[in-house]
């Protein structure tokens, strides 16, 4: 399946940090913004992470909800949500299907090491569970912001 502004938004179901299924379709009538990183406690992560806890209750008021996805273990979520008050939902992908499904499972390099993984992304899903916008290759700082503006002007 691909993924394309306009369209369907790629279903799924993945384990939450407690271990419980959710799917995308169960925020039907909500607006989601569903992000991909790529690991649970590295600076970029972490800045990200926090930058949406600290704009939660902006999001709430737009009847929009927040979820991060990476390929980390439910017990990684679960400590880094510990960690750093997180009010949102991160779900496990360690299979990296759902990135694969939404294109975020790049061939990266860094370093000189060259490996596969999460490509930081943002989706937004409207409330008919469509695709609605997409940030790629998200730079961290003002990220937030931006997906925030994006649904205010059109909601």
């Amino acid at each position: 399946m691909s993924v394309e502004v306009g369209n369907q938004a790629p279903q799924f179901t993945l384990l939450n940090q407690y271990g419980k299924e959710v799917s995308l379709s169960d925020y039907k009538g909500k607006y989601v913004v569903l992000y991909f990183y790529p690991k649970d406690m590295t600076p970029g992560c972490t800045t990200e992470a926090c930058d949406f806890r600290d704009a939660k209750e902006s999001f709430s008021e737009l009847d929009a909800v927040i979820i991060g996805v990476s390929p980390d273990p439910v017990e990684s979520h679960q400590k880094f949500i510990d960690k750093h008050d997180l009010p949102f939902m991160l779900l496990a992908d360690e299979d990296h299907k759902v990135a694969e499904d939404y294109d975020v499972w790049k061939f990266k390099k860094n370093f000189g090491k060259e490996y596969y993984g999460i490509e930081r992304s943002t989706f937004i899903i409207d409330k008919e569970g469509n695709l609605q916008k997409e940030f790629r290759k998200v730079k961290v700082d003002g990220h937030v912001e931006e997906a925030l503006e994006f649904i205010r002007e059109n909601k």
